[in-house]
């Protein structure tokens, strides 16, 4: 098979089309044709190294989300079989840790992540466990599909499990509209909430806007929009996954007893805040932490449900995910980037 092959860290150059051979089943796993994978700021951060999940080894295939169509299986699997559409939940526990058996793989010591320490999607073909593999049925697009897995499960975990959002509450999305922030505000708005997003440029304004949100500009206004939208009061949950770069809007914009939900800090790891500000208005400061496969099937049906889309941002070859990743690091990237092998 064709297969993107990383064999070291640093730019384009350490990434090549190679020829491998095709992934056989193991008993408990299915070997899926690859329709389409979708790219993940960890994709990037990997390729330029060092490695980010404990057990990551060269040569690598990286891809985290994957769909496509089953084309063998192994000899104990009865859940899935040839010619099933499919996606693939990357998080594989162990199935036998303490994490696991509560239903966390995601924080199973021995976890593995499909195109993240294991093969992966930018291939023409995947070998993965058959328990993570998903029905699409056949209403739902693969290509759509394989945008769904890591940045929807997200951000269900986050406005859903983690935020808890409610009817009538206010949200505030961050990077309104990156690929999970164009989920999570999909997902709020379905639970009843009403939403604001900020974004930097009038493009990505546009995207939350015609989700379904209002819009506001990161700037030194930021905040005192937010209080003149909701009241005077600030909102109830927010949903940052940027970090540095928007916590004291963030935490500024919050009502007196509201939540701030952390999944993400691509602008940077390090804030400071005043603890006073904190507990005097009672704040809660939640941190997202790994999805769990019940968050994984929630999201699945709601998507499946209908009323939902993804942003596809644009599509390149197999042969072109250098070109694929340098627009993954672009600042007006807009959804989601597919590799189709």
């Amino acid at each position: 098979m064709r297969a993107m092959v990383q064999t070291g860290f640093g730019g384009p150059e350490v990434v090549r089309l190679r020829h491998l051979p095709d992934p056989e089943p193991g008993p408990t796993e299915a070997v899926i044709r690859v329709h389409a994978a979708a790219l993940n700021h960890l994709d990037l951060l990997q390729r330029k190294g060092p490695g980010r999940l404990p057990g990551f080894r060269l040569p690598h295939v990286a891809g985290m989300d994957v769909a496509g169509e089953v084309v063998a299986v192994g000899s104990d699997v009865t859940t899935v079989r040839p010619g099933d559409r499919v996606l693939v939940d990357p998080t594989v526990g162990c199935g036998a840790c303490p994490a696991c058996a509560g239903g966390q793989p995601g924080y199973c010591p021995r976890l593995a992540v499909v195109g993240g320490n294991r093969p992966g999607g930018f291939a023409e073909y995947v070998a993965v466990p058959a328990a993570v593999v998903h029905p699409v049925p056949a209403h739902v697009d693969l290509a759509d599909a394989a945008a769904l897995p890591t940045a929807w499960s997200l951000a269900w975990h986050a406005v859903h499990r983690v935020g808890t959002v409610g009817p009538g509450e206010w949200v505030l999305m961050q990077a309104g509209a990156s690929a999970v922030s164009i989920a999570a505000i999909q997902l709020a708005r379905r639970a009843g909430a009403r939403v604001l997003a900020v974004a930097r440029t009038e493009a990505k304004r546009a995207v939350a806007a015609d989700l379904g949100a209002d819009v506001l500009d990161l700037d030194e206004r930021t905040v005192a929009e937010v209080r003149e939208r909701t009241g005077g009061h600030g909102v109830d949950l927010v949903v940052d996954h940027v970090g540095t770069a928007t916590w004291p809007v963030s935490l500024a914009s919050l009502r007196t007893g509201g939540r701030l939900v952390l999944l993400g800090n691509t602008s940077g790891d390090q804030v400071t805040f005043s603890l006073a500000d904190v507990y005097h208005r009672g704040l809660r400061l939640l941190g997202a932490g790994a999805y769990a496969p019940a968050d994984f099937a929630a999201m699945l049906d709601a998507f499946y449900t209908g009323g939902l889309r993804v942003v596809r941002a644009t599509e390149y070859p197999l042969a072109d995910l250098s070109e694929a990743y340098a627009r993954q690091e672009s600042r007006d990237l807009v959804g989601k980037i597919l590799v189709r092998p």
